[in-house]
């Protein structure tokens, strides 16, 4: 167990070390911040956000003389925030994950991870979290932002809300990231696996659409395997354990298919 901990330590470390050095990194991570930059300003500033809105709503009561039902504002903030991030991830992650086995292809290495002494699982695992904590640097900036924005409420925001919908975050981008992970061991083309990954992640988040036209019980089983009705629960503070199964198993599904595919890649060399 202790060597299969060090193998997965030394390939986390490596695919880390390798997002902090590319150029790539660094421009994906700058758009992103760019794009969550201007939905923090929208949403809480913008003609149409929330400030706005509830001063429009607290004058208007004032001037027909009848009280208006006070509003979450921290609370609506951070659920209409992460539901923007959630959107922005569908065309951050593909590009993120296109490279984690697709450039090993090109280059030629992949024959080598693939004849190694280390785990195919191992590999996967290590490569998902070097990508995964790559991706949780990019969104604690946002995180400092979110906390200077709510601080002055009155009263605070329960840390539980931000602290769930912030793990629905994280454990969006793991499912994501774990299926972009086997569709690049597929393909030694980078777009070729950025776009398959898009159309198989806007499947998933959708999916719940195409189970509405699908007769129950059907329907019912389909929807529960949409990525965004479970990250829906989350970022609205609610706790539920099938949301956290379900990201779970795509993670799982994920990184077993990569290694089945790595093992296959080995059958054919052999």
């Amino acid at each position: 167990m202790g060597v299969v901990l060090s193998n997965i330590i030394a390939i986390y470390r490596r695919e880390l070390q390798s997002y902090f050095v590319s150029p790539l990194a660094y421009a994906i991570a700058s758009v992103f911040w760019f794009i969550a930059g201007l939905f923090f300003i929208m949403i809480l500033v913008g003609p149409d956000g929330i400030l706005p809105a509830v001063a429009a709503l607290d004058l208007q009561g004032q001037q027909l003389g009848v009280p208006i039902p006070p509003i979450d504002v921290p609370y609506e903030f951070i659920r209409a925030f992460l539901d923007r991030m959630g959107w922005l991830l569908l065309f951050i992650l593909p590009i993120l994950s296109m490279g984690l086995y697709a450039e090993e292809r090109k280059r030629g290495t992949l024959e080598l991870l693939a004849t190694s002494p280390i785990t195919n699982w191992a590999v996967a695992v290590g490569k998902l979290l070097g990508v995964l904590t790559f991706f949780t640097t990019m969104v604690i900036p946002m995180l400092v932002f979110e906390a200077i924005a709510i601080s002055g409420s009155n009263p605070p925001m329960t840390l539980t809300i931000i602290l769930l919908g912030h793990l629905g975050l994280i454990l969006l981008a793991a499912a994501i990231l774990s299926l972009g992970m086997f569709i690049s061991s597929l393909t030694d083309s980078t777009i070729l696996s950025a776009v398959l990954t898009f159309g198989v992640i806007l499947l998933l988040l959708l999916i719940d659409l195409i189970a509405k036209i699908v007769p129950n019980p059907l329907g019912e089983a389909i929807g529960y395997l949409s990525l965004l009705k479970h990250y829906n629960t989350l970022i609205q503070g609610i706790f539920d354990t099938s949301a956290l199964i379900l990201f779970a198993s795509y993670i799982s599904l994920g990184i077993f298919l990569t290694a089945q595919s790595i093992d296959a890649l080995r059958f054919q060399r052999n």
